[in-house]
């Protein structure tokens, strides 16, 4: 039997009109050069194709599309970001402030421009991972360049309130860097309604291509970032590199789709919150197991997550014993660490909790028929456990 996939935080299936799309920019017959190549219509017609696609996403999270800058990936965007932001400082020693449970692509830059002499504080979240504005005010110092707090966490779903640090920050001065990559497609994202000067995104969450990614940057005011990818000055000096159009195309049909999905609202089949009552009939249908908890902001949490403590169970052995399910203990980055996941240490599990908690992760395609047979096999398998091991 085929496993039911559960792990769309980790990544998503790439939506059928996304890879039809992607076909047609592959091959002689199609929209296949290099969009840097403007000497003949083979390239005008794929860097249209990219610029088209640049548009797609701007719009979608209501920017301009001049303030796309495409990248392979949010890992990459986060790097440039906030790397970017220091090295273009020069030399000056800069203060930065994150958000103790980001992702590591964020944490490990953070950590490598601490290395380079720069100042670094990692913000605190609350009991259920949320980052409050009054959190960041208290790490903030005269000298802070940039604060980087994630929009959805990618363990808990947790939803922050980046608009009130946004202000914070525009009342201290200071840049705001936000990786929306777990947020788009599940909730609107807007710039200018966030306060956001950076903003990360990855097309391989929200049913586009692996491979692709894009960082917003504030035009207006103008923000200053320095290249981490030289060869060519693609990106208006901000990222060199051949741009891979289908990618690009893939992206941004993704995005369309998920503009039109947000736009037809509740009533369309698994929308974000048809997602979200799967997800919550999926936890009342295993919450009734002993030692079972959620954790999480009970209602600032994306419309998919569900991060699921079971007890102090073994968290490896639970999954392995899991076999007619596809899902995670944790962020994929580090799923190969058999470490208690930091992001749950932080808000307060023990590390035997935080090895007993499972990321369960819904998404578009996921149905009502294979949430109750997740039911039906979770209370089969933990009650199995439970019994051995008392």
């Amino acid at each position: 039997m085929t496993p039911i996939y559960l792990d769309y935080a980790a990544t998503t299936p790439v939506a059928p009109e996304v890879a039809e799309a992607m076909a047609q920019c592959l091959t002689l017959d199609g929209n296949f050069a290099n969009p840097a190549s403007r000497s003949h219509r083979y390239g005008w017609q794929a860097e249209e194709a990219v610029e088209t696609a640049r548009g797609q996403i701007a719009e979608l999270i209501g920017a301009d599309a001049r303030e796309i800058v495409w990248t392979s990936g949010a890992t990459e965007s986060n790097n440039l970001a906030l790397k970017g932001v220091f090295e273009s400082a020069g030399k000056d020693v800069g203060h930065l402030a994150v958000s103790a449970i980001e992702h590591k692509s964020v944490l490990d830059p953070a950590q490598w421009l601490a290395e380079q002499g720069h100042e670094l504080s990692l913000i605190a979240p609350d009991s259920s991972g949320r980052i409050t504005a009054q959190a960041v005010a208290s790490v903030l110092r005269s000298n802070t360049r940039l604060v980087s707090v994630m929009l959805v966490n990618n363990e808990l779903g947790t939803i922050n309130p980046i608009a009130e640090i946004a202000q914070l920050c525009r009342e201290h001065g200071c840049l705001l860097h936000v990786d929306a990559a777990q947020a788009l497609g599940k909730m609107p994202v807007n710039v200018t309604e966030l306060g956001a000067d950076l903003l990360s995104l990855s097309a391989h969450k929200f049913y586009g291509p692996k491979g692709v990614g894009a960082l917003y940057v504030r035009r207006s005011p103008a923000l200053k970032l320095a290249a981490q990818i030289h060869g060519g000055g693609h990106e208006r000096g901000m990222r060199s590199g051949t741009l891979a159009t289908h990618q690009c195309v893939g992206f941004g049909v993704a995005a369309d789709l998920a503009r039109a999905e947000l736009e037809r609202g509740s009533e369309q089949k698994n929308s974000p919150e048809q997602v979200a009552q799967l997800r919550d009939r999926l936890w009342a249908g295993i919450a009734g197991l002993p030692g079972v908890r959620v954790n999480g902001h009970p209602s600032a949490r994306a419309c998919g997550h569900l991060s699921v403590t079971f007890g102090e169970l073994d968290g490896e052995l639970l999954l392995l014993s899991l076999r007619e399910l596809a899902l995670s203990t944790g962020s994929a980055c580090t799923s190969a660490s058999m470490a208690p996941s930091y992001v749950l240490k932080a808000i307060g599990l023990s590390d035997a909790e935080a090895l007993a908690t499972l990321r369960i992760s819904l998404g578009r395609y996921t149905t009502e028929h294979e949430v109750e047979r997740t039911i039906a096999h979770i209370n089969t398998v933990v009650g199995k456990l439970t019994a051995k091991v008392s």
